[in-house]
């Protein structure tokens, strides 16, 4: 009997727990759809589909006012005029340099109230490459890039007779070195072709094992230990659905120099002067094989005589192939005089740092 009445209180608690569900799920469905006056059934929004539609404010204009938010990447058509449009009342824009370092006059940027447009005319496979905008943040007259709001996509012009990203140059030159990934920048306007590497001698083809050689379509191939061993011409060969197509020849070039201040050393020539003597002061920084240095110049008889300075710079080999870039700056003082003897400063530049260095000419 007692097992009989446990049974039946066992049963009226599960109708009991059912019974309050459905109730709690009907009240759930009648808030997610209610009708509002005019009888139009609205439901409620997620909080989280609202937030993926505000994760990029860059966006391409289509025809009819239709607008197309950017990914990662996009493929477009060349010759036919693109527009991007980005949210804000100040906006700054990036996109690929040689448009600045040939003042093209296909690309316009302009800013209103509630957007910045950028429009490129006529855009050809040259034009490939990362196109971002971000919001300019100002405390008065400071103005600072908000980095949490900042928006890139990769444009691929696609062009069939252009696989790779045209260049300036027929011979380019990219360095190795052996703190740091060195890069074969053979870039593509098709994502979807197939790259390969290829040594002119002796001739081979190079095969990217995804550890240490890698191939990006936005960078070229990527080389994560460079060494001696890989020194020499390369090139790169495309592959569609047409003919190959081979890309500029690449002089890869190891370079074994630290990053740092310029290393500058002052000589004297001669090393024995006297009044009406003429006297070179030369300048010398062993640097890294693209690095800019810039020189400047301290001496006695400074803004009273006249001097000539002359600045250049070499390429050299340095055992094992190593190469250095060795930029001079040579002081020359003619018929000297009593104001021109004294110390000789030259300070030397680059973008890690400077150094300054100093020589004393004496009359014998």
């Amino acid at each position: 009997m007692k097992l009989w009445v446990v049974l039946g209180m066992a049963l009226l608690w599960v109708e009991l727990q059912n019974g309050s569900c459905q109730q709690i799920k009907r009240r759930k469905d009648v808030r997610a759809n209610r009708i509002h006056p005019g009888g139009k059934r609205v439901k409620v929004r997620k909080l989280k589909e609202v937030a993926e539609k505000g994760q990029s404010l860059l966006t391409q204009v289509l025809d009819r006012g239709r607008f197309l938010r950017l990914g990662q990447s996009t493929s477009l058509t060349p010759g036919r005029n693109m527009e991007l449009r980005c949210k804000g009342n100040s906006i700054g824009w990036s996109y690929p340099p040689y448009l600045d370092t040939y003042n093209d006059s296909r690309l316009s940027i302009m800013q209103s109230d509630k957007y910045s447009q950028l429009i490129l005319t006529a855009p050809s496979a040259a034009d490939t490459g990362p196109y971002s905008c971000w919001v300019i943040v100002c405390d008065g007259t400071e103005c600072e890039r908000d980095h949490d709001r900042s928006y890139v996509s990769y444009i691929y012009f696609t062009d069939k007779d252009n696989l790779f990203v045209p260049s300036a140059f027929h011979f380019e030159i990219a360095y190795l070195r052996p703190d740091r990934p060195a890069v074969v920048p053979c870039r593509v306007t098709n994502p979807q072709a197939v790259v390969s590497l290829h040594r002119e001698v002796p001739p081979e083809e190079i095969t990217a094992n995804g550890t240490q050689m890698t191939y990006d379509p936005s960078k070229g191939f990527v080389l994560q230990n460079p060494s001696p061993e890989q020194q020499g011409v390369f090139y790169c060969k495309a592959v569609t659905k047409g003919t190959p197509q081979i890309s500029t020849k690449y002089q890869l070039l190891y370079v074994e120099v630290p990053s740092g201040a310029p290393l500058v050393s002052l000589e004297v020539s001669p090393e024995s002067v006297t009044g009406g003597d003429n006297v070179n002061v030369t300048c010398t920084v062993l640097g890294e094989p693209e690095g800019d240095v810039s020189f400047t110049w301290s001496y006695p008889g400074q803004d009273h005589r006249p001097v000539h300075i002359h600045t250049s710079l070499r390429l050299v080999h340095r055992g094992m192939s190593h190469t250095t870039r060795v930029s001079q700056s040579v002081l020359t003082v003619e018929d000297l005089e009593t104001i021109d003897f004294g110390n000789y400063i030259c300070k030397a530049k680059n973008q890690h740092g400077e150094t300054s260095v100093m020589t004393n000419i004496l009359s014998k």
